[in-house]
């Protein structure tokens, strides 16, 4: 008997996640639709929102339009009743954003990266900004599910960044979920920020349910988040997607990763600030993202070395692009991250003709791209969307459902 326990626990949490994010991604529904759709018994949905409601995520909001018969009783997400802190740590910059379980966000706001400093110091530092963020906006802390904090791969989930930029160097093997779980007092979810930024655009409605699709990333870097029938693929160590390391010349120039030839050394923002500078461009040298900036400026006015040199950098992220589409079979490509918002319109035509003409099953389907309205902060967004998903998303496989539950209710209303 008492072996049987965790397993019964398990399907409980699994049913409970599972009428929560059913109950975010209509809308409004009531308990019947709930039940048609989500394949559990009545008894078990009752059940289940009795809890969600004595817990105050859930809401009755009123009755449907009769249809004959008693009105149903429509539930409501209380959007306020919790909330999530994503942080995207970077050299260039850290962001942050407070999201509530609706998955809006109620503040955002960036300081100065990481760098080179003391990943004590820059914890600590992390710690009061939260602190002081969340009594400013009168946010009560014991709402707050947890923090997710995302960064630029590879990661593992004890140490951390396990292999970082020259620049981060001080950041390999620091235990970066364990030292700000105990400055915050929050738990702490770690992932790679490509994959955060997939999953803040997945979680804003910005992607069809049922679909494959990828968010091409870049920000210092180059990566990828791949999502599909609403689930992230990972990989073996939650390290998929690096699309900036993929060898497009293979006697190409050394790579930080200890590769040759990646798209990251020949086109990501660092090797084009490099290129600009070798053509004889005066940039600012503050930051490779305040020089990319510069030469994003520069190129939408026309400039014919920064043009030259993005198109150049666009040509190469068409080929991660091809590759990611060709690979998964993915029916979009969202361009994301702080250089694409720099330069994403610069970018979007390039990798929209290489798909148009190369992708392999062209012939089926397009690949829709398009620049996410949230690049600046994607992964910060996807962060808190983490700690979000970790209170809605289903436990067990096979639970998500790819079904439209807006339409439904609509339909049967």
């Amino acid at each position: 008997m008492n072996s049987s326990q965790p397993g019964l626990g398990a399907v409980h949490a699994s049913s409970r996640s599972a009428i929560l994010d059913l109950i975010r991604a209509a809308g409004t529904i009531s308990r019947v639709e709930l039940t048609r759709v989500s394949g559990l018994t009545g008894a078990t949905v009752s059940t289940v929102v009795r809890k969600l409601i004595d817990d105050g995520l859930v809401l009755e909001v009123g009755r449907a339009e009769s249809t004959g018969g008693k009105p149903r009783m429509l539930l409501e997400l209380d959007p306020f009743a919790r909330y999530a802190v994503g942080v995207h740590l970077d050299h260039a910059g850290i962001t942050y954003v407070i999201a509530n379980l609706g998955g809006a966000i109620v503040a955002r706001w960036r300081r100065p990266g990481a760098g080179a400093d003391d990943p004590r110091e820059v914890v600590a530092r992390i710690a009061a900004e939260i602190r002081a963020t969340v009594a400013r906006i009168g946010v009560d802390p014991a709402r707050i599910l947890g923090l997710g904090v995302v960064s630029p791969g590879p990661l593992a989930v004890r140490t951390g960044m396990t292999l970082t930029p020259p620049v981060m160097q001080a950041w390999t093997e620091f235990p970066l979920a364990g030292a700000l779980e105990h400055a915050v007092g929050l738990p702490v979810l770690l992932d790679n920020d490509a994959t955060a930024a997939a999953i803040g655009e997945y979680w804003s409605g910005g992607v069809p349910t049922g679909s494959a699709f990828a968010a091409l990333y870049m920000g210092t870097g180059i990566g990828a988040g791949i999502i599909v029938d609403g689930t992230v693929y990972r990989g073996s160590s939650s390290n998929a997607g690096e699309v900036g390391h993929i060898c497009v010349e293979v006697d190409g120039p050394e790579c930080w990763c200890g590769s040759r030839g990646c798209v990251e050394a020949l086109a990501g923002p660092a090797a084009v600030v490099a290129q600009a500078r070798e053509q004889g461009v005066e940039l600012a040298g503050r930051s490779v993202s305040e020089d990319f900036a510069q030469l994003a400026r520069a190129a939408a006015r026309g400039d014919e070395v920064p043009m030259a040199l993005l198109r150049r950098s666009a040509r190469y992220l068409a080929v991660a692009a091809q590759t990611l589409a060709n690979v998964l079979d993915v029916a979009h490509v969202v361009l994301t991250g702080p250089s694409f918002a720099l330069a994403g319109s610069l970018y979007l035509p390039v990798i929209e003709e290489r798909l148009s003409r190369s992708f392999f099953a062209r012939a089926s389907h397009a690949v829709r791209v398009a620049i996410s309205s949230n690049a600046p902060e994607a992964a910060a967004v996807g962060a808190a969307a983490l700690v979000l998903q970790a209170e809605l998303a289903p436990r067990v496989g096979g639970m998500r459902m790819a079904l439209d539950v807006t339409e439904t209710v609509t339909a049967s209303a």
